[in-house]
């Protein structure tokens, strides 16, 4: 049986009383994943013709509807042909009936009307069936994306994702396109004209399906050899869209190192690769193309000699030599346009099958439909194991009490895992063993934005959006009102800065709030957090960017904000802590030193170490504090703690 151990002479229980935490560091057996069935983000159809279908049946009326409009102009097309086979022949008789030619030029005018009209039609249905069925595949696509674990982001470069959902919605928007009006009107004309043909000569129907057949059959061959290659285009012209993203999202660094000319190499390296990609796929389409035309050049001469022989002798009319002709051409034409669209189809296709095999892979965390319900704000981590993929373990048997209401620190060294379990608690990735509970409830089993709902989070870099300030600051509530929101800008002190600019609260804020401060820029993000008033708090070196005078200021308004929450704080500056319940100092994943700021510094520790070298660091000099920490045995810095 596993055996509890002490920290710091804490009592090593679970179940603490109201007002302390408690710490465990025991092995247990571990919880797996949980794996719930119920969960409400399912993968979207993983194969690209599943996928298209997938939203065609969302609008099958509409879908039905324009192929019936595209089937019935084909339709009249072919009729035309026959049209004009009646006018023909009743011009080339010798009687002269006028009657018979005034009909076959009213119905030869009239069937092209109502082609006219068919396709006007069909174009009118079509952009709004095509257009918004390629909005929600982006749609879907973005919300899908976003379910993923951070650890999926941080393994796949995000402008290379956003290329991939744009390329996807342009590719089935091309392949629907492709479908209706380059794909049905030439299998139609084909169908139509093998049952005019049979009117001619039966035999000549039965020649035009078998050229038709062997024609198809290599076109579909060579389109089904070619995949690769154009999966290969799509991946790397992606791969070049997420280097432009990073290249010019970071032009700031470029500049600092004077690496213009290195990234322009660099660039050109992955274009060079693009190119040479896009060219092996280009070319394999130009081959298929050249067999393309040679079939159908002989199909065509073959038809025109065949019925030229016919009619000298004497076997069909004049009529139907120019239908023959005519047929013969607008097959021509448009199996050239069938053979062409199938090729690019299946390039399309390869295109989405690689954009799918990235996106539509199933989330690593389940998001199950129950809510969270949250009565007081306690937290508990009981055993919990987790690493990130191919490095060392972060978190081994690790176990923390944070009772509701409690205010708990988070300090220690790069590395020791203070990040990771402000993440945890969020739920942006899962534990590999034990369990996260929030009043109970493992955070695993209800939803995670159930759960983000109820944690209001000031990061040490905010992450503003190119919008308007009152935009970004609503971010924190949606339904908050403009007077909420100003209120809660004042609770920051940003309302000041705010009014001074030329826009006020409707001031662009730039990409990634450029255009701000890093101090201004954090200043939003707590206003945020004071917006949406959450039940639990997290701080993550909230007031880093903050000068002397405003971090003063701030931390009054903080003093307000965590009254009545349960808050966890990640902060180097430990002056900023001095008011918490509790501190916990991290090193590689475990508990190293756990109580009462006052406590903490009474047992002469790491703590107090850290806290010594913060307030006496600035009276002294250089030398002198490399020599006071060298001489420290046991000391923070011989745990590489940050010191700032």
């Amino acid at each position: 049986m596993a055996q509890e151990a002490n920290v710091q002479g804490l009592p090593a229980r679970r179940d603490c009383q109201p007002g302390s935490a408690a710490v465990k560091t025991t092995s247990t057996i571990d919880c797996p994943p949980m794996n719930n069935p119920d969960s409400k983000t399912k993968p979207l159809p993983s194969k690209p013709l599943a996928f298209l279908w997938h939203y065609m049946g969302i609008r099958p009326w509409r879908f039905a509807g324009l192929m019936s409009l595209i089937i019935g102009g084909a339709l009249c097309a072919v009729a035309v042909q026959y049209g004009m086979k009646l006018l023909v022949d009743a011009m080339a008789g010798g009687d002269r009936e006028h009657g018979k030619v005034w009909f076959s030029l009213g119905l030869l005018i009239g069937l092209i009307v109502i082609e006219n009209i068919l396709w006007r039609l069909g174009g009118w249905l079509g952009c709004r069936t095509v257009v918004a069925s390629c909005a929600d595949i982006r749609v879907d696509l973005f919300k899908y994306l976003t379910g993923h674990s951070m650890r999926y982001f941080n393994e796949h470069s995000a402008g290379s994702l956003g290329n991939r959902i744009s390329a996807l919605g342009n590719a089935s928007g091309m392949v629907y396109g492709g479908l209706i009006w380059k794909i049905v009107p030439p299998i139609v004309d084909f169908l139509g004209a093998v049952i005019v043909l049979l009117s001619v000569d039966q035999r000549m129907a039965l020649a035009l399906i078998g050229f038709v057949l062997v024609v198809a059959a290599l076109i579909t061959g060579f389109g089904i050899r070619g995949r690769d290659k154009h999966q290969q285009f799509a991946a790397q012209a992606a791969r070049v869209g997420g280097e432009l993203v990073d290249a010019v999202s970071n032009v700031w660094t470029i500049k600092a190192f004077s690496a213009r000319d290195r990234e322009s190499e660099r660039l050109a390296r992955e274009i060079s690769h693009e190119a040479h990609a896009q060219r092996h796929s280009w070319m394999y389409l130009e081959k298929v193309r050249v067999i393309h035309d040679i079939c159908l050049s002989l199909m065509a001469g073959s038809m025109l000699v065949w019925a030229i022989n016919m009619w000298l002798a004497g076997n069909v009319t004049t009529g139907d030599v120019v239908m023959v002709s005519a047929l013969t051409f607008r097959i021509l034409h448009g199996s050239r346009d069938l053979a062409l669209a199938l090729v690019d189809s299946t390039q399309q296709i390869g295109a989405i099958a690689d954009t799918l095999r990235i996106i539509n892979q199933p989330h690593s965390l389940d998001d199950p439909e129950v809510g969270l319900t949250l009565e007081e704000g306690r937290i508990d981590f009981e055993d919990i194991h987790f690493s990130y993929r191919g490095r060392r373990e972060v978190f081994k048997d690790f176990s923390l009490h944070i009772p509701a209401g409690q205010k708990v620190g988070i300090v220690g060294p790069s590395g020791a895992g203070k990040s990771t379990l402000i993440s945890l608690i969020q739920r942006l990735d899962d534990v590999q063993g034990g369990r996260i509970l929030i009043d109970g409830q493992d955070i695993r089993g209800v939803s995670q934005d159930s759960l983000r709902e109820k944690i209001a989070v000031v990061p040490q870099e905010t992450a503003l959006f190119n919008r308007t300030i009152l935009e970004n600051i609503r971010y924190g509530r949606p339904d908050a009102t403009d007077e909420q929101v100003y209120e809660a800008a004042r609770h920051a002190f940003c309302d000041g800065f705010i009014r001074e600019l030329p826009s006020g609260y409707e001031t662009l804020v730039g990409e990634r709030g450029v255009m701000l401060s890093g101090g201004q820029r954090q200043r939003l993000g707590l206003a945020r957090a004071f917006l949406k008033d959450a039940p639990i708090l997290i701080l993550d070196e909230a007031t880093s960017a903050l000068d002397t005078e405003a971090e003063t200021e701030i931390q009054a308004a903080l003093s307000q904000l965590m009254q009545g929450r349960t808050v966890l704080a990640v902060a180097h500056r430990l002056s900023t802590l001095s008011c918490f319940d509790h501190i916990v100092v991290l090193h590689q994943g475990r508990i190293v030193e756990y109580g009462q700021p006052h406590e903490l510094r009474r047992r002469g520790g790491v703590f107090e170490t850290l806290w010594r070298l913060q307030a006496e660091g600035f009276n002294q000099e250089p030398g002198e504090r490399m020599k006071r920490t060298k001489k420290t045995p046991g000391s923070v810095s011989s745990l590489g703690c940050d010191t700032e």
